[in-house]
């Protein structure tokens, strides 16, 4: 018995629409926050990064701040706050003062750790929604010595040999190892869990035929995929990928599912409308330039400019999701 599952990042508005909401906004304050709005930013904004330097997360906060700066005409501070697998940094971010010179950089264990941990913060009510910096799929894929070449075989073979097949992970309770365990349930079929500490050893692994699968992520997939080394079955998106064309996607397999992998900027709670509005509206203007862009299609991402009401929303559909998926697979962590 399969089961619908469902995580799309929502986004897409045109920068026009953008600018026109922001304003709209912006409007909407008082007098007091339009006056703030016009002042700031007046000094330089920290951007902290819940993970070490130079991972994938800080690359993209980097460039992000950088083009922040542009518009801003103030300095962005990337500042690395790794520990307890993020959870350190974002608590720092949500305790800072609410007046938008300290932002976080957030992906989705955001919404998957509430489900894992107790946390000391409420991951909704504690903070003010900025907006979605980008978005990327996952690819389902296996060890050339897996006799599957599409999804439907894979689910075909894994049913007839029930947990027989492995899957890595870069760790149990990771967004890799819970949305390998909703595209399971999805399916209908079991595989072994094989947890890492970390993608690229469970990758390694993959490759070198010691697990059978994993979901990996474009940047680490393109190349063994042109050497052969990975079968790239399907992709979790919605739709097909310019990154990989001829890749089809979890649900032309038949299996209703899709997961996107994104990443996003959070502020404190109680940050003024207006400010959280020109913040906003300098994100998506950043997203959308040429050299983002570019960088983000190196690794299979895409620009995803939105709403803070929209970032919101996917955060707190997520949390319901996530928690769901960790009950039904019985996940715990330490």
């Amino acid at each position: 018995m399969t089961q619908q599952f469902t995580i799309r990042a929502r986004h897409g508005l045109s920068r026009r629409k953008l600018l026109c909401a922001a304003l709209a906004v912006a409007a909407m304050a008082g007098p007091l926050q339009a006056a703030q709005a016009e002042d700031f930013p007046s000094k330089p904004i920290k951007l902290i990064v819940p993970f070490a330097a130079g991972g994938g997360n800080d690359g993209i906060a980097r460039l992000l701040g950088q083009l922040l700066s542009d518009d801003l005409k103030q300095p962005v501070v990337v500042e690395n706050r790794p520990g307890a697998g993020g959870k350190l940094g974002v608590e720092q971010g949500l305790r800072a003062e609410p007046d938008g010179y300290t932002l976080t950089l957030i992906s989705n264990s955001y919404s998957v750790n509430p489900s894992l941990y107790q946390l000391p913060f409420d991951p909704v009510a504690d903070m003010t929604p900025i907006g979605m910096i980008a978005r990327a799929p996952f690819f389902v894929s296996v060890h050339p010595g897996v006799p599957a070449n599409t999804l439907s075989e894979l689910v075909e073979l894994a049913r007839s040999k029930p947990g027989e097949l492995t899957y890595a992970s870069s760790g149990t309770g990771g967004i890799s190892h819970l949305a390998m365990e909703a595209l399971l349930k999805a399916a209908g079929i079991s595989m072994t869990h094989v947890p890492y500490k970390g993608s690229a050893p469970a990758l390694t692994d993959t490759v070198s035929g010691q697990v059978d699968a994993m979901l990996t992520t474009a940047g680490s997939t393109l190349p063994y995929r042109k050497d052969q080394r990975l079968k790239v079955l399907a992709v979790t998106l919605p739709e097909r990928v310019s990154s990989a064309p001829d890749v089809p996607t979890v649900r032309e397999a038949g299996v209703p599912y899709d997961v996107t992998v994104w990443y996003g900027l959070i502020a404190p709670k109680g940050v003024a409308p207006a400010i959280q509005a020109r913040l906003n509206a300098a994100v998506n203007a950043a997203v959308v330039r040429a050299d983002m862009v570019e960088r983000l299609q190196t690794t299979g991402e895409e620009a995803a400019p939105g709403t803070p009401a929209a970032f919101r929303e996917q955060i707190v559909n997520e949390i319901s999701i996530w928690r769901k998926v960790v009950r039904e697979a019985g996940v715990s962590v330490n």
